[in-house]
């Protein structure tokens, strides 16, 4: 297949405090994204994952309004989050908010689901273990619903009878599912549930190892596990001039540790897991996030990485917050890189 490229959309807040921000801020930082995502249908991009962050990082606590939001004003793009950080929900409501998605966005709608970040979930008293076992819980639940909306479920945290979701039936026959992972057990279990994956931050040659657990996993369970089961998102840092692209990068760095600052999960180096994959192991930083340069030389680093590891999509965070630079950034990858992602073969 050829690549797919998307936008990862993260969209951090103004690096201001609660009480220094005033509403015309947050409010220029909806409309500036609006018009990049209206921009992004225009210049071909696949769809936007919106991604869900909370308390102080990013102006994306509910991305399913933003998608709510930009489907009535676009005919094309794919919609999603990833992924919806399913601790924070009950189950139902996150069904019942798909479905009417899926109409709002006329079928275009995408499904991703995630566990969350721990120092956010604990920042309300959701502990790792908790938090673990709560989506594990609610993946069943979910799944289930998205075959039948009548939901019955017997577990540690819901007890379900006869519960009829409303409205009870999707747009599109079968709605294409995600799952965001750091770790080949996350992936192992992805693969039994039928789910695509997504990842970042590690290695390609990390990313790999995560992949390959998923495409033995679905060998063994009978189905093929090719590139369109497979994401990798990237920061990106592009400009016709290579030092300013590489400059930015460094910026994207230091936002990217802000983000995992605290998180348990970050270790100096993860282990191969191949052999016996396991929770919560971890995950590590590598300079294959970052990909930086004129749009010929991050055109070439895109598909190499994809090449490398089987990735059928490709997620661009074409910067963290909504600025004029992130415009121009907009416009090179999607006019001149964009082209070229969509004529690489990955096999």
């Amino acid at each position: 297949m050829l690549i797919k490229p998307w936008i990862f959309e993260f969209m951090q807040a103004p690096n201001l405090s609660d009480r220094e921000t005033p509403p015309s801020t947050a409010t220029a930082v909806f409309d500036e994204g609006y018009a990049l995502w209206l921009e992004a249908e225009k210049l071909g991009f696949e769809g936007i994952f919106f991604s869900e962050h909370h308390f102080g990082l990013s102006y994306s606590p509910s991305p399913n309004l933003l998608i709510a939001a930009i489907s009535r004003h676009t005919t094309r793009l794919r919609l999603g989050t990833m992924g919806m950080v399913v601790p924070f929900y009950e189950p139902w409501r996150i069904v019942e908010e798909l479905m009417m998605l899926d109409h709002l966005t006329n079928g275009r709608l995408e499904i991703g689901f995630a566990a969350g970040v721990p120092q956010e979930l604990a920042r309300i008293g959701l502990g790792m273990q908790e938090s673990r076992e709560r989506f594990n819980e609610a993946l069943e639940i979910l799944d289930a619903a998205l075959v039948n909306p009548v939901i019955n479920h017997s577990g540690k945290y819901w007890k379900l009878e006869n519960l009829t979701l409303m409205p009870n039936v999707f747009r599109q026959p079968s709605p294409p599912k995600w799952t965001t992972v750091v770790s080949t057990a996350s992936a192992q279990k992805s693969a039994q549930r039928r789910s695509k994956i997504c990842t970042g931050f590690e290695s390609v040659g990390r990313i790999s190892e995560i992949f390959d657990v998923y495409r033995k996993e679905a060998a063994q369970l009978g189905f093929a596990a090719g590139p369109d089961q497979l994401a990798i998102r990237r920061n990106i840092s592009i400009s016709r001039d290579a030092a300013e692209a590489r400059e930015e990068s460094q910026a994207a760095k230091a936002a990217t540790l802000k983000v995992v600052a605290g998180d348990p999960r970050v270790v100096d180096r993860a282990s191969s897991l191949l052999d016996a994959p396991r929770a919560g192991a971890g995950f590590s930083l590598h300079d294959d996030d970052y990909i930086a340069g004129t749009p010929a030389q991050v055109a070439e680093q895109v598909i190499d990485q994809c090449r490398k590891c089987g990735a059928g999509h490709f997620l661009a965070m074409l910067g963290r917050s909504v600025t004029g630079r992130r415009r121009e950034t907009l416009a090179l990858f999607g006019e001149e890189v964009l082209p070229q992602l969509r004529r690489a073969q990955i096999d």
